[in-house]
């Protein structure tokens, strides 16, 4: 059995300058960013290389027609080396560019393309949420389907993940909340696994305590206690990346995608309102596990019975993002079925690492107690 699997050469810098000095930015590199990024962090240095700005083709969640887009506009482009600078969504679209063919995008996500990785990849977070600059997976919002599906293939793990807390400076608190909370339920989602080995669990559960920790001195102390933290949380993020990458991700991910991809909830908050109904109800089904370690452990942290975990950090995340009902979000009562029915036809993938399983009526339920 593989215990644990790190497949990118992880590297820390302060500052960008340090970065561009040890890898050698030139013409054969593709950047893909942000104008905001590029222009705060990069322009200065003059780069002789190609960039493309992400924002040109879309805002939101990325997208299959996104990458289309994308792919006519480098067709005429000669590249070795694809750097992506930004959060995940950057980062699950650039991945894509490493391969030989990435069009027709929804051939490639329906396995009908052969996966032929001919470039270098380098992955550089400006959030500290996704830890998707060490994992194999691109999830896009394929537009025809209404639905987020994710392509998990080693062809798209980074060569080297890049870890420089400089470029979290400049993030404004609500996608600090978002994309730490995102990487919160990573840790917590992947420690109950059943893929989830004693490594995995090592990298979860010191992700759940640095991001609790953090969270605690932000609610005493105002959201700009933050800045001191964000060397902590970027690699928090990076560890939770780590565990998922390896254990995986399962129902509050799953959950959450019909309503990311229908109503536009930033990911990081569409698993916030997911994650509390779905391991109140794992907990129901199966208190005996792996649960009973996670709660005990959430229990210390949060200084709280064991029975109270889920409360308690209900309250801590409310100091971050409010939580709402789906129906805050637009979501009609008669959706429900629809969201229930893509979750358990489409999302097998994460399906399959669910604490316990969860029939078609549990999930259905779920999503009933969060309208």
């Amino acid at each position: 059995m593989k215990a644990l699997s790190i497949k990118p050469e992880i590297y820390t810098f302060d500052t960008c300058k340090e970065f561009i000095n040890k890898f050698k930015i030139g013409k054969e590199d593709l950047i893909i960013t942000s104008e905001h990024t590029y222009v705060s962090y990069f322009s200065k240095y003059n780069l002789d290389t190609n960039v493309i700005f992400i924002r040109k083709y879309g805002t939101g969640e990325p997208s299959d027609t996104m990458v289309e887009a994308i792919c006519k506009d480098i067709k005429d482009i000669t590249y070795k080396r694809v750097i992506a600078i930004g959060g995940g969504s950057v980062l699950d679209v650039s991945k894509l560019f490493a391969l030989k063919k990435v069009s027709p995008v929804l051939d490639l996500f329906d396995h009908k393309l052969e996966f032929v990785k001919d470039k270098e990849l380098i992955l550089i977070p400006t959030t500290c949420g996704t830890g998707s600059e060490v994992t194999n997976i691109s999830i896009l919002e394929l537009k025809s389907r209404h639905t987020k599906l994710g392509l998990a293939i080693d062809e798209l793990y980074a060569d080297f993940a890049v870890m420089i807390p400089e470029l979290l400076e400049n993030l404004p608190f609500k996608f600090f909340a978002t994309s730490s909370i995102d990487a919160l339920i990573h840790s917590i989602e992947s420690s109950v696994s059943p893929k989830a080995t004693s490594y995995a669990e090592m990298f979860s559960y010191k992700a759940m305590e640095m991001i609790l920790k953090g969270y605690q001195e932000i609610s005493k102390n105002g959201p700009d206690a933050r800045f001191s933290l964000l060397d902590k949380f970027l690699l928090a993020s990076n560890y939770a990346g780590i565990a998922f990458g390896n254990a995986g991700c399962g129902a509050v991910h799953a959950m959450s995608y019909p309503l990311g991809a229908n109503y536009h909830v930033p990911h990081g908050e569409a698993n916030y309102q997911m994650f509390i109904g779905v391991f109140k109800t794992y907990y129901r089904l199966k208190p005996q596990g792996k649960i009973t370690k996670l709660n005990k452990f959430l229990a210390s942290i949060l200084n709280c019975k064991e029975n109270e975990v889920y409360i308690k950090i209900e309250e801590l995340l409310n100091v971050l993002i409010p939580k709402k009902q789906l129906r805050e979000y637009g979501v009609k009562e008669k959706e429900l079925k629809e969201f229930t029915q893509s979750v358990m036809t489409k999302q097998g993938r994460l399906m399959a690492n669910n604490y316990t399983e969860l029939n078609e009526q549990t999930v259905y339920e779920i999503y009933k107690s969060l309208y």
